[in-house]
């Protein structure tokens, strides 16, 4: 299966406290920070949420 790396690029300061909740769910802390995740629905729904403070790029294995 098709796995995405998301990294933070943006901070969290003065986000929404959803959005924050968001980002930390996906395992991000600070700035650079990054996480692999599953593609799949859930993870792209959570990604989309926040997109204006993360990178995301796609793993080939």
């Amino acid at each position: 299966m098709a796995k995405i790396k998301v990294v933070l690029v943006r901070s969290t300061i003065g986000a929404i406290p959803k959005h924050k909740k968001t980002v930390e769910a996906l395992g991000l802390r600070k700035i650079n920070s990054s996480n692999i995740h599953e593609d799949n629905v859930a993870i792209r729904g959570m990604v989309d949420k926040v997109r204006h403070l993360v990178k995301v790029e796609e793993i080939n294995e």
